[in-house]
């Protein structure tokens, strides 16, 4: 009986913890008229079969003018990313085709308007060092953030 009780309690430990990891599969950010993002760091788990980016612009002025996306890369591609995204030009959402450094996206999006993606969790390694950021030109040195990736 004793060790029924503590093949449940372990049982129940482990359930725990990927009900925990799999509560770290979305990243909501905000963002406004004022070229900021509402968090500057955020938490996801590599383990989490996808992984789901979430964008609010609260602001209001159009894409055109003020528009925003999220970009994951690595932080040491960030620079030669947001370079390269501006010569993508906004037909493209300011994202070099193809470009693998861009390991995730969104559409550029302006006030008001939300928009989301999924990629697979696996595009990420836990411990990596990753960064999310706004490509819309001038917008990366302002829109960043750290993306902490967890097992």
């Amino acid at each position: 009986m004793k060790l029924t009780r503590t093949l449940v309690a372990i049982a129940l430990f482990g359930a725990a913890g990927l009900a925990q990891a799999a509560g770290n599969c979305t990243i909501s950010l905000k963002g406004d008229d004022a070229m900021k993002f509402d968090l500057k760091e955020a938490t996801v788990s590599a383990g989490c079969a996808t992984i789901t980016v979430e964008l609010t612009h609260t602001g209001k002025l159009p894409a055109a003018a003020m528009g925003h996306n999220v970009v994951i890369t690595k932080t040491a591609d960030l620079a030669g990313l947001a370079r390269d995204a501006i010569k993508a030009g906004a037909a493209k959402s300011y994202v070099p085709e193809g470009d693998a450094r861009a390991i995730a996206h969104t559409k550029i999006i302006g006030g008001g308007e939300k928009t989301k993606i999924t990629f697979p969790g696996k595009a990420l390694t836990a411990g990596g060092d990753y960064t999310f950021f706004c490509s819309f030109p001038g917008h990366s040195t302002l829109m960043k953030g750290k993306l902490v990736v967890t097992k």
